[in-house]
């Protein structure tokens, strides 16, 4: 057991009862080529989880967002939201996944 450690060590979280893997967010992001880079941050309180996928686009196409929010629910089984972003305004530290919720 690892003293101080809490939590995964992987980036799968577990949302609404069901679990979200970085290679799901990787299945919505094959389906956008104009999309080059994406975050799920995953935030809320007490069982009120909210899923909010931030993508890179430099084109800003008609009803990309919606697109996405479909393929967000067609993937992972549950309601998300879309942000998109500038390029370069992710970090670009490797994690897919980013679990802000706070669980004391």
């Amino acid at each position: 057991r690892i003293k101080g450690w809490m939590g995964r060590a992987d980036q799968t979280a577990k949302v609404r009862g069901l679990f979200v893997h970085p290679s799901q967010v990787a299945e919505v992001l094959k389906r956008f080529p104009e999309v080059s880079k994406a975050r799920l941050v995953i935030s809320g309180e007490m069982a009120n989880d909210r899923m909010t996928l931030k993508v890179e686009t430099t084109v800003a196409p008609d009803h990309l967002s919606a697109r996405l929010t479909d393929a967000i629910r067609d993937v992972t089984k549950l309601r998300g939201e879309v942000e998109l972003c500038q390029p370069g305004s992710l970090p670009n530290d490797g994690k897919v996944i980013d679990d802000t919720r706070r669980f004391e």
